[in-house]
């Protein structure tokens, strides 16, 4: 029996990272970070000064560039044209910009064709922001996990303390309030709910009740498979 596609998706912040990475080890899948594709073009762009409202220009950074996920050592890496940008993709300034990169409408068409060729055989685990709508609206097991806009600052603003990143947690929740705003209305493949996914909201929850919840569920739907 082919393996699952497990979709997760939601807003920016909910935890949708820690989630699939915890997911695809505990079902030992393959885990894709589908926003790495997006800040890893955001990069080039940022690094070529190309402006962020130039379509065109952003259409063909995404053709011409090669993005590779590895894992190394139990670790996902990003690789850019053939450099390690996994800790380069994570800056708040590539954070903004990947969200307005991701609404161009060829750039997002180039990706979504290389995460379905990724993902196309299963046991793995895609996380994103239209996983279960667009990329795998087939996919086994669609999860749409939320969170609360403050609890979801807070847990970014946590993040980038940790790395010794000086943000303001007010301006991180205008931040978050912005990207959700521009995911939502974006023309090409906004965030919405699949209709047959599970809502999880992770407002109070621990990362691993929520990652072990998932897990029974996909483990749910394999036993429902075999039947």
């Amino acid at each position: 029996m082919k393996p699952l596609i497990i979709a997760i998706d939601g807003p920016v912040g909910s935890g949708k990272s820690t989630l699939a990475r915890r997911v695809a080890e505990l079902m030992c899948y393959v885990y894709i970070d589908t926003g790495a594709m997006y800040r890893a073009v955001a990069l080039k762009a940022l690094r070529h000064q190309v402006h962020l409202g130039d379509s065109s220009a952003l259409e063909a950074i995404a053709r011409n560039t090669r993005i590779d996920l590895r894992v190394q050592d139990g670790t996902q890496r990003v690789f850019l044209d053939g450099e390690d940008v996994t800790t380069a993709i994570r800056t708040p300034e590539v954070s903004q910009a990947s969200s307005k990169v991701a609404i161009v409408p060829g750039v997002r068409h180039m990706l979504v064709a290389e995460q379905r060729r990724a993902g196309e055989q299963g046991g793995v685990v895609m996380e994103g922001r239209d996983i279960g709508s667009v990329v795998f609206p087939d996919a086994g097991l669609k999860i749409f996990l939320t969170a609360s806009p403050e609890i979801r600052a807070e847990r970014r603003w946590r993040e980038h303390q940790q790395k010794g990143d000086s943000i303001d947690l007010a301006r991180t929740l205008e931040e978050i309030h912005e990207r959700d705003r521009r995911d939502r209305e974006r023309s090409a493949s906004p965030l919405v709910r699949a209709a047959d996914a599970v809502i999880v909201d992770s407002t109070a929850m621990e990362p691993e009740e929520v990652a072990r919840l998932v897990v029974m569920l996909a483990r749910g739907q394999t036993v429902g498979r075999a039947k």
